[in-house]
């Protein structure tokens, strides 16, 4: 009785885990290809920061799990499956006809999936955010992000033309060209894309997550801030950069410096946000006291 016991549960221990490897194993083929011709580009040089925290997310509420999947409702088993199999359908797909978008959804269906029979729903609950984030790795459709992006690079050059006039920088706007001195700069999508506002926003719910604010009020008007935040921040990566070039030259705005630009405009968001909830912080704090 008790060899037939531990047989079963070294067969199911190792049916588990077999499960989570496959899982791995796939994903890592993905970021692989995400990483040769996604990442590659610039408009989603940010790829590799979004898999940096994802992995620090899973990591992080890993420790938290306990024990193995016990016996779940017949109805959460059927949905576990069928969320398995729509995941591999997608995945076969995504990963057969070169659709990057629909591979990497695959894996917001495949780790709930996975999770959930393997280790049960008591777990997977502590592992929503991570799989929840998950989907900041995705890379947008370029039909939805053409459509989106133009708009802000032109309110985005618009704005740094204004700021550069006042500056008494002699600047000139066309569209998304802007003539500083005797130099043209081309507001390229990734200093004012939608890609950008999307990885803004999820670094946004990464620090809200972290800090985790008691206020459900508070948390969705600073989710709600992020997207005037990547604007402004938007708007300072293409000041430094049209500042770097007027006094630099073209050759150090579109070198090295242009890429420590997209750092810094990150870090310019990044402050922004924690600013603003400080701001939060302080006034709640009043009002409480009052």
């Amino acid at each position: 009785m008790n060899s037939m016991f531990l047989r079963s549960n070294v067969v199911g221990f190792t049916k588990s885990h077999y499960a989570i490897l496959a899982l791995i194993f796939l994903l890592c083929g993905s970021i692989l290809r995400l990483n040769e011709y996604v990442w590659s580009l610039s408009d989603y040089s940010q790829g590799p920061v979004v898999l940096f925290i994802l992995c620090y997310l899973f990591f992080a509420k890993a420790k938290e799990m306990q024990g193995y999947a016990t016996e779940s409702s017949r109805v959460l088993s059927v949905f576990f499956w069928t969320l398995l199999g729509i995941g591999i359908i997608c995945y076969i797909i995504g990963r057969s006809q070169f659709i990057n978008f629909l591979e990497i959804f695959s894996f917001c269906l495949l780790i709930p999936a996975v999770v959930g029979l393997v280790y049960g729903k008591n777990n997977l609950k502590k592992l929503w955010f991570p799989i929840f984030f998950t989907i900041f790795l995705i890379p947008l459709p370029s039909f939805f992000v053409a459509s989106i992006t133009m708009p802000i690079k032109i309110a985005v050059s618009s704005v740094t033309a204004e700021i550069l006039s006042l500056l008494d920088y002699p600047v000139a706007q066309s569209g998304v060209i802007l003539q500083i001195g005797q130099y043209k700069l081309f507001v390229a999508d990734a200093c004012a894309g939608m890609n950008t506002l999307f990885t803004l926003e999820g670094l946004g719910l990464f620090y809200l997550n972290i800090v985790k604010r008691d206020s459900l009020a508070r948390n969705i008007l600073l989710t709600i801030l992020i997207i005037p935040i990547s604007f402004l921040a938007n708007v300072f990566r293409v000041l430094a950069i049209s500042l770097i070039t007027y006094y630099f030259g073209d050759e150090m705005g579109q070198g090295f410096l242009h890429g420590f630009a997209g750092i810094f405009m990150f870090m310019v968001a990044l402050l922004l946000i924690i600013s603003i909830d400080a701001f939060f912080e302080k006034f709640l704090d009043k009002k409480k006291s009052h």
